[in-house]
């Protein structure tokens, strides 16, 4: 797909999440704009370059690598869920929150790959 289209189509996608969010979860416009940055980011990333979306973006051989990796990746994992509890979080919002930390670590992952393949 050209480099416009994959934009194009990527900005869609990102105000589809973004509208859903506001709609059903989180009536909050700067919240729900943030959302949907973050996924048009990843969707752009998804579509331009030949990324697996379920693959495995980074692999470590040596074991202090890879044990480092694995607690990072715990430590992702729990922090949205201690925020979460932290400030007491109604069901809406969790939801939101949810969303957000996975379109974040998708576009995060997402970015890196394609970097490494230009």
């Amino acid at each position: 797909m050209s480099p416009n289209k994959s934009l194009l189509f990527a900005l869609v996608c990102g105000l589809a999440v973004g509208s859903l969010v506001y709609r059903f979860l989180l009536p909050d416009w700067f919240f729900a704009l943030g959302i949907a940055a973050v996924y048009a980011g990843s969707v752009y990333f998804y579509v331009s370059f030949d990324i697996p979306l379920l693959g495995e973006h980074i692999t470590f051989r040596k074991q202090p690598h890879r044990l480092g990796h694995a607690i990072g990746m715990f430590g992702l994992t729990i922090s949205p869920l201690a925020l979460i509890e932290y400030v007491e979080l109604q069901t809406a919002e969790v939801a939101g929150v949810l969303v957000w930390t996975t379109g974040v670590i998708a576009y995060l992952l997402l970015m890196s790959t394609a970097q490494g393949q230009e």
